[in-house]
């Protein structure tokens, strides 16, 4: 054989491998999936929970209209601070102030009425003392006389005359009796005539007292919606014309926020706060849960479930107080403020990227192992719903940890989750490498399948799949 068509065979032979080589290459290529990892290491976590609100005084009050009258008088105006009892409103007050003092009066004419009624009840009861006193002298000497008239020892006439003065006594003791019984009646109708004036000067007492208002505690007028001269009315609160003023108590300012019904299972009372509000950018303030809510607020209505009759499958909040610790003293309430509640932590945890999180059933775990699977499941075969419910059932938790170039799905148990990573209490080791995305791959990656790692910056496609 001539060397030019040995070389001419060696060549085709070295091309032909060449080929099978690069095709094989290309076909295990189909299957390699090119994923992004991170590392599994050890920080400090903090679980979070985030609500939106306002800032709040912790105690404050609306001063209600008690009486309808002009305003006459405002001694405060809004901003102002004020100390407890300090005089803040007037009323007219012309007719309520002659009702108190025409009951005043006729107060104390039946007080007289009454010590009038008390001296009758005293001179009758002397005037019964001595007429019982007489009663019992003539009872004595009629008794005597009829022994001595037995006896012969006086006269007929003297008989008959002290017979007499014994009964002219005994007349005049039910006298005096009764006219104690009427005097004492009298003396009680005083009393009652007392106790009714005193009652309606108290009636009249405090509608005039209602026309004057004053602070309930030490504070700072808040709202101030009248102005003098103008009419107030009892009314529904915050009906127009029914409310005065609001006083607040800036002592003590929490954050008051709504935690969605997700979230409140994990908030407790005197858990930590960190509180921006937005008319403040820039600054963190700090509290505490001082006070959380039972019952659930429809979020587009703002009405508490208990006032509902119907049951409501609207998003709900729990209402949730933060009781500032540094707030600045020209705090306002009303502003709209952010509450991020730390709900747990922990330190020194091992922990993965919450987006390594995935889902697995039992069976794709148990196949990871066997023959070498394609990088994107195929499409599933229709499945009646009993059939998803089970394979929903066996779903596990874990994440894809790379093995010899190979993912392999780990199952795992979780604990505190942080703003961007999650604790893992058990199945992975510090070092572990385990695939973060892309979001499309962990989803259709199979287990056992090969994988080529690219952590450079995902492309647009990818990021939108």
């Amino acid at each position: 054989m001539k060397a030019w068509k040995k070389i001419a065979i060696g060549i085709g032979a070295v091309v032909l491998v060449a080929i099978i080589v690069g095709f094989t290459v290309h076909q295990s290529s189909k299957n390699v999936a090119t994923v992004q990892t991170g590392k599994v290491q050890r920080e400090d976590l903090a679980t979070v929970v985030s609500a939106s609100g306002e800032i709040k005084p912790k105690t404050y009050v609306n001063i209600g209209a008690n009486a309808f009258g002009k305003i006459t008088h405002l001694f405060v105006k809004e901003g102002d601070r004020v100390k407890k009892g300090q005089l803040l409103a007037q009323l007219e007050n012309v007719q309520p102030e002659a009702d108190v003092n025409a009951n005043q009066a006729s107060l104390e004419a039946a007080e007289t009425d009454s010590i009038a009624a008390s001296a009758a009840l005293k001179t009758s009861q002397a005037d019964m003392v001595r007429a019982q006193a007489d009663y019992d002298r003539n009872k004595l000497d009629w008794e005597r006389a009829q022994n001595l008239y037995q006896g012969g020892l006086i006269s007929k006439s003297d008989f008959d005359s002290r017979k007499d003065a014994w009964a002219t006594a005994d007349a005049g003791l039910a006298q005096a009796q009764a006219r104690v019984a009427q005097t004492k009646a009298q003396k009680d109708s005083a009393d009652g005539h007392v106790a009714q004036a005193r009652a309606t000067l108290t009636h009249y007492a405090d509608l005039l007292k209602k026309t004057t208002y004053a602070a309930p505690f030490d504070g700072v007028i808040t709202n101030l919606p009248v102005r003098e001269g103008e009419t107030v009315v009892i009314g529904i609160q915050n009906a127009q014309g029914s409310t005065l003023m609001t006083i607040a108590d800036m002592s003590v300012i929490t954050a008051e926020v709504m935690v969605d019904e997700t979230d409140i299972v994990n908030v407790r009372l005197g858990q930590p706060a960190d509180v921006t509000i937005d008319a403040i950018p820039n600054k963190t303030f700090h509290g505490k849960v001082s006070e959380i809510g039972d019952n659930a607020i429809i979020r587009s209505s703002g009405v508490s479930t208990s006032q509902q009759t119907t049951a409501n499958e609207e998003a709900k909040d729990f209402k949730v107080v933060v009781n500032l610790q540094d707030a600045p003293e020209d705090l306002r309430p009303g502003l709209s403020t952010t509450a991020k509640i730390t709900t747990a932590t922990r330190s020194n945890a091992l922990a993965v990227p919450i987006q390594a999180l995935t889902m697995r059933t039992k069976q794709q775990i148990d196949q990871q192992n066997n023959a070498p699977g394609s990088v994107h499941a195929a499409a599933p075969a229709a499945q009646d719903p009993a059939s998803k419910k089970k394979d929903k059932d066996d779903e596990v938790q874990g994440v894809f940890v790379i093995r010899n170039r190979k993912a392999l799905f780990v199952p795992v148990t979780t604990g505190v989750t942080g703003t961007a990573d999650i604790e893992v209490l058990d199945g992975l080791k510090q070092g572990d490498e385990v695939i973060t995305g892309s979001y499309k791959v962990l989803r259709t990656l199979r287990p056992g399948s090969s994988v080529k790692i690219d952590n450079s910056v995902p492309k647009k496609e990818e990021e939108s799949s």
